[in-house]
């Protein structure tokens, strides 16, 4: 039958899964397939798994209740393996970096920063407050002013300003947050975001950890929305 995989572990991990049912409209009970030192955390599945909502929350649930413990590998939602003896053999074949991995893993968690505009008509009224050249393009153009150029050029002024300052706010987040890390990763923010982070905290540095983002919370400019998750199973960071 096939598996639906959660995450990988050490083989000595407690695996605390008693009570505990997997994903699929007829769950199975969570149990664990061991390869060599490794344990892969699985349930029988015989269905086609999509995103829903009560899957993706129990897939959520196993993995918190293996971190609770000792670290994991969390695997992304929707993984399947064909059987038992194909999930042996992947342990077995990838042991060495799985080790690896959880050993670099060990004693950390995984928390994601997220900054966007909130309030874009502030940002506008904070560019023409500070930005003499744009503030007198904008006042022409109130005056009645008819260059069809004017309305462009105050445009372009702004999205300048606006992406310099955004750009000025990420790296300052970034210089604040990043040595409480082990590691942490950028990613390209999608819109509104301008800030998209995750990093990668060990647990004796959680609490100086939130204590900082805590702090910049209180600090960040008005009309700026920080967004702020964890501790998340460290997904961003097995290789």
């Amino acid at each position: 039958m096939a598996l639906y995989v959660y995450a990988i572990t050490g083989k000595g991990h407690p695996l605390h899964l008693d009570g505990l049912n997997g994903v699929g409209s007829h769950p199975s009970a969570v149990r664990a397939v061991t390869g060599g030192p490794l344990c892969a955390v699985v349930s029988d599945i015989s269905e086609e798994i999509r995103p829903k909502r009560r899957d993706l929350q129990v897939h959520q649930e196993v993995l918190e209740r293996l971190m609770a413990d000792a670290v994991v590998l969390p695997l992304q939602f929707g993984y399947i393996a064909p059987d038992d003896q194909a999930v042996q053999q992947a342990l077995e074949d990838n042991t060495d970096g799985y080790l690896a991995t959880l050993d670099r893993l060990d004693g950390c968690a995984e928390y994601h920063v997220r900054a966007s505009q909130a309030d874009e008509d502030e940002l506008l009224r904070q560019v023409l407050q500070d930005s003499p050249e744009a503030r007198e393009l904008n006042e022409r153009i109130r005056a009645g002013e008819q260059d069809p150029q004017l309305p462009l050029a105050l445009g372009e002024m702004v999205a300048r300003e606006v992406q310099e300052r955004q750009h000025s706010l990420a790296a300052g987040l970034l210089q604040a947050l990043i040595p409480y890390a082990r590691e942490h990763v950028t990613r390209p923010p999608s819109s509104p975001d301008f800030l998209n982070l995750s990093l990668l905290v060990p647990d004796d540095r959680k609490g100086d950890f939130l204590a900082a983002q805590a702090s910049l919370a209180a600090q960040i400019e008005e009309g700026v929305d920080f967004r702020f998750t964890g501790p998340l199973p460290p997904y961003s960071f097995v290789q």
